[in-house]
């Protein structure tokens, strides 16, 4: 029942009700003398004394139904109120563990109540998405910085060793140059992750969608990966079940990105003497299926559900030689989704990890 029929009929209860009973009781009186009221007080004192007796019983009754409205009123709006009050004290401090007692019922004051805890947890959980922002933010800064380190000491090293005259052979200049080179080319995907990561952030990421070959396309792809792969001493091995007109909606230059995170992952994690990478391209129905698989150190189940998330990084330890930020597999994941497919591994410890990406066909 709504507040205010609620009132309506404490209303009645407190005035309508005694005077009904009290003039009926009045009119039965007199009925029963068959003479009116004056008379019957005049001729009958008992009379009026019963009359004061009812006089009093009903002004009883409207002192007692009084009071039950205001306890129905101090319960039903005065206490919610003050509860209120408190909730925007509370959360005028910053305090936003708490929730306030609903009335019972669906009143306007209960969806009020309602309405404010569900603003205090929209509040609470905006601050709490802000605070692990931040702190993944900080987790980046503190990655990356960690991370540039390595190949700037290097950088420093080798270019010194140059200008002291250490390399002093055109086989050892080349070497150092060359590694010089590489160690920048680490510096610059670095940076390259971390724009990509504020773009993320911002839902700015820039796609030109297009209608590919998926045959085609990684055939391009196997060619360059295949260059790089050998100077690293992995073995490639590329097998396509996919018929040559078959298309995907995708952005080129983003699918590229997404390819090259997951073989630089496979590259940073082999501990193979002889590694090898597969790619394998299959078609259902309706989709295209993508395994991009090694034979590296493998992740443990236990780390395997939490691989996409950002930062995570199932070898903590900052002393590791492998270095990165910790959102290349995050990024994968999200240029996977926003072209509507979908991402997933299978891995064993030791044995290898496979990703398997899905996409929809383009049917036109």
């Amino acid at each position: 029942m709504r507040l205010k029929y609620k009132l309506i009929a404490v209303f009645g209860g407190v005035v309508l009700v005694p005077v009904v009973l009290f003039s009926i009781s009045l009119i039965v009186l007199a009925s029963m003398k068959n003479s009116d009221l004056i008379s019957l007080f005049r001729a009958e004192p008992a009379a009026k004394a019963i009359f004061f007796r009812l006089a009093m019983m009903f002004l009883v009754i409207l002192i007692v139904t009084g009071l039950a409205l205001v306890s129905f009123i101090y319960a039903e709006v005065a206490v919610p109120i003050r509860h209120l009050s408190e909730g925007t004290r509370y959360i005028a401090e910053g305090n936003l563990d708490f929730e306030i007692e609903v009335p019972k019922g669906d009143d306007r004051m209960a969806d009020l109540c309602r309405n404010f805890n569900y603003m205090r947890q929209k509040l609470k959980d905006s601050a709490d998405m802000t605070i692990e922002n931040e702190m993944e933010n900080r987790k980046l800064i503190s990655n990356i910085t960690h991370d540039l380190k390595t190949p700037v000491t290097s950088i420093k090293g080798y270019a010194e060793g140059l200008l002291d005259g250490v390399a002093d052979t055109p086989e050892k200049q080349q070497k150092y140059l060359r590694t010089i080179y590489n160690k920048a080319n680490d510096m610059d995907k670095l940076i390259n992750e971390l724009t990509f990561y504020a773009g993320i952030d911002t839902n700015r990421i820039p796609y030109n969608f297009a209608r590919i070959s998926i045959s085609d396309y990684f055939d391009d792809c196997v060619d360059e990966i295949s260059m790089d792969l050998e100077s690293h001493g992995i073995e490639l091995t590329y097998t396509n079940y996919i018929e040559r007109n078959t298309k995907i909606i995708a952005d080129p230059e983003q699918l590229k990105k997404v390819i090259n995170n997951i073989v630089g992952n496979s590259v940073k994690y082999m501990n193979k003497e002889k590694g090898q990478i597969s790619i394998l391209l299959k078609e259902a129905d309706d989709s295209v299926l993508i395994g991009i698989e090694d034979n590296g150190k493998g992740i443990d189940n236990k780390d395997l559900p939490y691989i996409f998330d950002r930062f995570y990084r199932s070898d903590t330890s900052r002393n590791s030689s492998k270095g990165g930020s910790g959102i290349g597999l995050s990024i994968v994941k999200k240029i996977v989704e926003d072209h509507g497919g979908r991402v997933w591994a299978h891995s064993h410890p030791d044995i290898g990890t496979t990703i398997f990406m899905e996409f929809r066909k383009y049917e036109g």
